[in-house]
């Protein structure tokens, strides 16, 4: 793998350092876990941000939340135990939780 220098603060350096000895992982390793970390962290704050802002456009939600009613009686295909009687599905609210 190629290896390239990146400049940080010697309080970050000794950071890096104390969590390297303590995981038993090399500073890389630590250094690329903490990256994916916070690559993963922004998307989730992206993504709660996209939602806010569906949910604040009335109109869009109802649209949201109808394509979501068709799609959930997707989710119940070949599943017997959600199954009623009659032939008809519970819906996902219905469901008993794990």
């Amino acid at each position: 793998m190629a290896s390239l220098t990146v400049r940080i603060s010697a309080t970050s350096h000794q950071l890096l350092q104390e969590l390297a000895a303590h995981s038993g992982q090399t500073m890389q390793a630590v250094l690329d876990e903490a990256l994916e970390a916070y690559r993963r962290q922004c998307f989730l704050e992206g993504l709660a941000a996209d939602f806010a802002a569906l949910r604040a456009d009335p109109a869009a939600w109802e649209e949201e939340e109808s394509e979501r009613a068709v799609w959930d009686a997707a989710l119940l295909d070949d599943l017997a135990d959600d199954a009623v009687p009659n032939g008809t599905a519970k819906s996902r609210s219905s469901r008993k939780k794990p």
